[in-house]
């Protein structure tokens, strides 16, 4: 399982994702967020299983929070989809396989008094390997079908993180996510 900076940075961007500067990530989430980019990745398995994560009991965001595999912020010299690569790799204890952006996002939504705010491209990837989870981030893991998550988010909202299950419908609606998926699991 890979490292995390003892000191994390965010890249703050205006709108238009025009870098403002950074700032270290423990000075940013609070009451009032500054914009900053993400990413969400959603990681699946061979058998097109969605991968989800219980957030840590201890963070500061959304703790304890159901979600998708992994949510993070990029270095200024990462794209979203190295980021997802090594957060995965930090988090889960997981190599990625095709790791690739597959849709844009934007959102912000506040919980226990802690905004997030935030330009987060949706990134999939694949594993061929069971998660390691990093108990500092990481509460609990499990598999679903696809198709399942979907049904579940649908019938039960609230149940998950607010971005997780908004950027679940972008996912269905995205061409580019369906391509994505029937080539990899043939669904």
């Amino acid at each position: 399982m890979g490292t995390i900076p003892s000191v994390e940075h965010v890249v703050l961007v205006d709108d238009g994702d025009q870098v403002l500067g950074v700032a270290p990530k423990s000075t940013v989430h609070g009451p009032t967020t500054p914009l900053h980019r993400g990413f969400s990745l959603f990681l699946f398995n061979r058998a097109g299983e969605l991968l989800l994560q219980q957030r840590a009991l201890h963070k500061l965001t959304w703790p304890g929070a159901w979600s998708n595999s992994v949510c993070g912020h990029p270095a200024m010299d990462e794209t979203a989809a190295q980021a997802a690569t090594r957060r995965a790799r930090e988090e889960l204890g997981l190599t990625l396989r095709d790791a690739r952006q597959i849709a844009p996002y934007r959102y912000r939504f506040r919980h226990q008094g802690v905004e997030e705010n935030e330009i987060c491209p949706l990134v999939v990837a694949t594993t061929e390997h069971a998660p390691s989870p990093n108990p500092e981030e990481v509460a609990a893991v499990r598999w679903v079908g696809w198709n399942d998550f979907l049904n579940e988010v649908r019938k039960n909202p609230g149940r998950y993180s607010e971005w997780c299950e908004e950027e679940v419908e972008v996912l269905d609606l995205s061409p580019a996510f369906r391509n994505w998926y029937r080539h990899q699991f043939g669904k």
